[in-house]
């Protein structure tokens, strides 16, 4: 979460907002390790 963090801080004016960030972070932690799973 370091790397997004100037990110996070940029745009978490709201919860919802926050909550979209995490959603897409923790979609992007899973697609590498899927891909990783199937190699």
């Amino acid at each position: 979460m370091k790397a997004w963090r100037g990110i996070a801080t940029r745009y978490d004016k709201s919860p919802d907002s926050y909550l979209a960030g995490l959603h897409l972070r923790a979609s992007m932690i899973w697609l590498k390790d899927l891909t990783r799973a199937t190699h």
